[in-house]
């Protein structure tokens, strides 16, 4: 009997985990995503790897990151605009086909023996603005599958999707790049697009264009304007862009970390930058599983926090195995600060702005990443890869107990927000409306 109850309790924790998965749209978008991201995983080890192996240096190693990601923080709020004025469905065909395209182009110049360092800053450029109109529409079209009722479980599902293809595409990169070369990684990455592509020509879902009676610079004037004024956001927003500059570029240094320190070659490469998944994975599940809101601020700040020392203490490591361990938990916290932000974001928002504030959220995420990649690298370059990674941590802690100082001043403009919007990652107005205004400090 006890052993029914188990089993049937078991069930529905996980009916609750995937029940965005209900949405046959949805469905279609996450099979599809998936194998695409596990090519794309692929082609960001093998990338790495094939710039460190015809340089040696760990600044060209940054400034190929910086030429990816500069576009998504220069070019992102035109992306913004365009999620919120055009069919999002059709965007993110449109991103995803050029993506493809560009991954073809430097799978045949590496396999040909043709590529040269320049060949991959361009395409890197060019993939970066490719990201600047894909990132935005992909996060906005998330609502359009499922609605605001399933949308955080969506935001979590996806975040656990591309951290499944995190632990299984650098395990890929690792084994076919020592066997038979980086080329064949970028052609594996090429070729994944056709699944998600043909998952969103399957997709019915109406994403319907948003006419404006202003001009595109008054729209994104306005969508900067919203978030700088709401204070949980502009919050969010700040702390994620800190992360992006000063703790992400452990990752464009992991090269070094694997071959001159830890002496794992590109294999150990793979396996480290798989641990980070693994990390991650189970960071996105761990939201999946959560059904409201309440809370999430909190998770925000001490995720940030875990992140920086996880950090600090990998960058002292010299043994590879305990720095494989020590990978776990740094994913694990960055993968639920990013979740959690970007559900609190999208919880908060309102529809007419989603495109517009996700490009904010996007420039953050992605678009400070590139000055932590070149800055990174340089600093790595005359002091080493591990006091950068360590002053890296130490920084991210900082940002952790000053959100965590501030969390309480915001938690009622945060539940008044939310209800603004109607619904709160599944927890009916109502419900939210029922409790005292005292109390509202508990929402984050």
């Amino acid at each position: 009997m006890t052993d029914g109850k188990n089993s049937a309790a078991a069930l529905s924790r996980l009916a609750t985990t995937l029940r965005a998965l209900r949405h046959r749209n949805f469905q279609l978008f996450f099979s599809g995503q998936l194998i695409s991201l596990i090519g794309t995983w692929m082609q960001t080890v093998a990338q790495a790897w094939l710039v460190y192996r015809m340089t040696k240096s760990a600044l060209l190693l940054g400034s190929v990151g910086f030429a990816s990601q500069i576009p998504v923080f220069l070019v992102a709020p035109f992306g913004g605009i365009t999620a919120d004025r055009v069919n999002r469905q059709r965007l993110v065909i449109a991103t995803q086909t050029a993506s493809m395209i560009l991954a073809g182009i430097l799978a045949a110049l590496t396999l040909s023996g043709h590529v040269h360092v320049w060949h991959i800053f361009v395409l890197a450029g060019l993939l970066g603005v490719v990201n600047a109109f894909d990132i935005p529409g992909r996060q906005s079209f998330l609502v359009d599958m499922v609605g605001k009722e399933d949308l955080m479980n969506a935001i979590a599902l996806n975040s656990s999707m591309f951290n499944g293809a995190r632990v299984i595409g650098p395990a890929i990169a690792g084994v076919l790049v020592a066997k038979i070369g980086e080329g064949w990684c970028f052609a594996a990455n090429s070729i994944s697009y056709i699944a998600v592509i043909v998952g969103l020509l399957l997709m019915r879902v109406h994403s319907a264009p948003r006419a404006s009676k202003h001009s595109p610079i008054e729209d994104i004037v306005e969508g900067f304007r919203w978030a700088n004024q709401t204070r949980i956001i502009r919050a969010l927003l700040l702390l994620l862009g800190l992360v992006s500059l000063v703790g992400m570029p452990y990752t464009v240094l992991m090269p070094i970390f694997a071959d001159q320190i830890l002496h794992g070659g590109a294999l150990g490469l793979g396996v480290l930058m798989g641990a980070t998944g693994v990390g991650a994975l189970f960071g996105a599940l761990t939201l999946a599983a959560k059904t409201g809101v309440k809370g999430l601020g909190r998770w925000v700040a001490f995720a940030c926090g875990s992140f920086g020392i996880s950090l600090f203490l990998f960058s002292f490591s010299r043994s590879f195995w305990l720095s494989v361990a020590l990978l776990l938990p740094a994913g694990y916290s960055m993968m639920l600060q990013m979740a959690c932000s970007n559900t609190l974001v999208q919880t908060i928002v309102p529809d007419q702005l989603r495109g517009r504030v996700m490009s904010l959220y996007s420039m953050m995420f992605m678009g400070m990443a590139p000055f932590g990649a070149f800055f990174g690298g340089a600093l790595a370059h005359h002091i080493g890869a591990p006091v950068t990674v360590a002053a890296g941590g130490v920084a991210c802690v900082i940002g952790a107990i000053w959100f965590g100082r501030v969390l309480p001043d915001l938690r009622i403009e945060t539940r008044r927000l939310i209800i603004a919007q109607g619904l709160a990652g599944g927890e009916p107005e109502q419900e939210l409306n029922a409790q005292p205004v005292e109390e509202a400090g508990t929402s984050n």
